[in-house]
């Protein structure tokens, strides 16, 4: 058992960059990945800006060299890069490997394989099921990683929407403190697609126009795709393996609100139970966390209900945040994991990101967020919230080692 969780390695890919170093050479540099999709290949989405990742799914295979199945998924092979860029950052072996566990979070899994095949279908044609179909369950893509890898360990996914990779890298936390694995990857993924679009223009909360995050004129979300994936080990392993933690996760919390299918309570109940679970996990008062990752999404709903949640934990005198969504675009399932890398970042570099687009603040706020980025600032606790349709809540705490 294990009283400590260390985060020895992570990788991601997201609509700002590759790797880790592109991500945050283009956050310190205030760049917005948002712009008109190019791979999404419909005239339905003229009109509607994303956070797309800059490789076709092709050039994604070749990247990773893609050899178990030809078949694969977008979501698989973003999945794939960020979970191998975090296994060789931490500097894994083979054997290690072996014995590693992997838990993936995603919300729709291989989509963008299935619906390509959706006419053929209704028209009365025949398809090749296993091509059109195999890599569609949310499962599929954890299996494609672990084998990749050749993590034997223990593998799970998580769909939970929004907060999905959020809950995935809580898990394998408890999976660490519990005794039963030392080293866990953890994370999630999703790729754009049509079906997603065209569930979220019919909510009505897309903006034609770069998302607003926390702005009294907001008008919604820009969806956007990716993945990232930390490594998470026990301390003892740490030790063991001489290994350099980049961060701590010292807390966790989940909860639901119970509300609405799309919509979280107006109260913010589930992301106030959320961060109050996260802060009780870490041993923390309020006043210690220095800078707040917020899920921020741009929608009218739930700015005003995490706004709200933020109030009813640090009162009038919340620490500094802000939301990166206007750089990535929503990524759903894979948000949380993101925004934690994004939250390394932050103690890494002692810097807050600034949340783009503000121009009038909502009028509920206690403070505005960040419209800056502010470096040399002392960074020692970051809380990352990840809220999700079904109201389903969860906030990280990441602690520096430095």
């Amino acid at each position: 058992m294990s009283d400590r969780v260390f985060v020895s390695g992570m990788g991601i890919v997201s609509a700002i960059g590759n790797n880790r170093r592109e991500n945050l050479d283009t956050l310190l540099n205030g760049q917005s990945g948002i712009g008109q999709a190019v791979y999404l290949n419909s005239g339905l989405v003229e009109g509607y800006l994303f956070g797309e990742v800059g490789m076709s799914t092709r050039q994604l295979s070749d990247r990773v060299k893609s050899r178990l199945n030809h078949h694969n998924s977008r979501t698989a092979l973003l999945g794939l890069l960020a979970a191998d860029e975090a296994a060789h950052s931490a500097g894994l072996q083979e054997a290690e490997l072996i014995d590693c566990g992997l838990v993936s979070g995603t919300s729709v899994g291989g989509m963008d394989v299935s619906e390509q095949h959706y006419k053929t279908l209704t028209d009365g044609g025949e398809v090749d099921y296993r091509a059109a179909f195999g890599a569609h369950d949310c499962g599929f893509s954890t299996q494609y990683i672990a084998d990749s890898l050749g993590v034997k360990g223990f593998i799970s996914t998580i769909s939970t929407a929004c907060s999905s990779s959020a809950n995935s890298i809580a898990l394998a936390s408890r999976l660490i403190k519990s005794g039963k694995l030392k080293i866990c990857i953890a994370g999630g993924a999703d790729a754009l697609s049509l079906f997603t679009f065209h569930g979220f223009k019919s909510l009505m909360i897309l903006d034609q126009e770069r998302c607003r995050p926390f702005d009294e004129t907001r008008k919604g979300l820009n969806l956007g795709e990716g993945a990232a994936f930390l490594v998470l080990e026990s301390e003892e392993s740490i030790a063991a393996r001489g290994a350099k933690p980049l961060a701590e996760l010292v807390g966790y919390g989940n909860a639901n609100d119970a509300y609405h299918q799309t919509a979280s309570s107006p109260e913010g109940t589930g992301a106030t139970l959320a961060m109050e679970s996260a802060l009780k996990t870490a041993k923390i008062a309020n006043q210690d966390i220095s800078y707040i990752n917020a899920h921020g999404t741009g929608t009218a709903n739930n700015d005003l209900s995490e706004c709200i949640a933020i109030g009813n934990i640090f009162g009038n005198a919340p620490p500094p945040y802000s939301s990166t969504k206007s750089y990535t675009g929503h990524t759903l399932g894979a948000a949380g994991a993101i925004e934690a890398v994004f939250s390394i970042f932050a103690l890494q570099q002692q810097t807050v990101f600034a949340n783009q687009q503000l121009i009038t603040p909502m009028n509920v706020l206690h403070r505005e967020p960040a419209t800056r980025t502010e470096r040399n600032t002392d960074i020692k606790y970051v809380l990352s919230n990840s809220f999700g349709f079904g109201g389903n809540c969860s906030s990280l705490i990441f602690k520096s080692v430095q």
